[in-house]
């Protein structure tokens, strides 16, 4: 659905792409993470063609980004582009009848998406009479209203409650599940981990993480904890692939590559004294996104 092929884009001395490449499928639901500066929206808004990359190219469904890839394209800005002095629906259908929708489709998805996002008590209050927490709903909506095939979100989840965050999580399922490619940045990462199938890592304007979320777990150190009362003689015959990490108090912390086999390692440890607790962990996105972004290219 949307490709990215080598993108550069240099804002004077800056560089803020270096040869971005990336892939979102249709029915896809993919983080787009990174430090502040990475570069996630000059490449996001590359995307939906608001910036033009200096080389690279970007298609949609298999064609340039032209006007009609931008009607089947909902895009939510990081800084907020909506009408503060216009009433909610009415902006809706403006904004749905721009991407041609009819008059009657334009107001019915208007009513349906301000239902949907809980808005219905607001319909025709100014958005500047809003609280932040209603803008980025009817933001969304905006995003929302006119049935796109594609969606790019900037940090989408910014400055939401709770029950917002539940709100917009089960919308943008929703989308995925009907079938439209999902690319959204955030900084929340357990949020990511919880919601995306797939992931990209930004750094330095280039991407060094980008796998199915599972499989990127699976292929990363695991983490061993055990608590163990005897000594630790035992550790002296760790296995190939098997390091210690540390100690909190009677807890051992051990890292394990992919290849190593944490039941020689509990056996191993078995048979220093009885075992109080065993805990074996996948790595967190958090972590994962810790090491592609200061360990370079993953």
């Amino acid at each position: 659905m949307l490709e990215l092929h080598g993108l550069h884009r240099r804002f004077g001395d800056v560089v803020a792409l270096d040869g971005v490449d990336l892939t979102v499928e249709a029915g896809e639901l993919c983080g787009f993470l990174g430090p502040n500066g990475a570069g996630k929206t000059t490449a996001m808004r590359c995307a939906v063609g608001v910036t033009e990359a200096d080389a690279g190219r970007v298609t949609i469904g298999g064609r340039a980004v032209d006007l009609e890839a931008r009607r089947r394209t909902g895009y939510m800005p990081e800084e907020r582009g909506l009408y503060p002095r216009m009433r909610v629906h009415e902006q809706l259908v403006y904004l749905a009848r721009l991407h041609a929708m009819s008059a009657a489709d334009a107001t019915a998805s208007a009513d349906a998406w301000i239902q949907r996002l809980g808005l219905a008590d607001r319909r025709d209050d100014p958005v500047e009479e809003l609280s932040l927490g209603n803008q980025q709903r009817v933001q969304l909506a905006a995003a929302l209203v006119h049935d796109p095939t594609l969606l790019v979100l900037d940090e989408p989840f910014s400055g939401l409650d709770p029950i917002a965050v539940d709100v917009m999580s089960d919308v943008l399922r929703e989308r995925a599940d009907a079938g439209v490619a999902v690319v959204f940045s955030s900084h929340q990462l357990d949020l990511v981990e919880d919601l995306c199938r797939t992931v990209a890592v930004i750094a330095a304007g280039r991407v060094v993480l980008r796998g199915d979320v599972r499989a990127l777990k699976r292929a990363s150190d695991r983490r061993l904890r055990l608590e163990i009362d005897g000594d630790d003689a035992w550790l002296a015959t760790l296995p190939p692939g098997v390091t210690l990490a540390g100690r909190r108090g009677e807890e051992l912390q051990l890292v394990l590559a992919p290849e190593a086999d944490a039941g020689a390692v509990i056996d191993a440890a078995r048979g220093a004294g009885p075992l109080l607790g065993v805990r074996l962990e996948e790595p967190k996105l958090s972590e994962l996104f810790r090491e592609a972004v200061n360990g370079g290219d993953a």
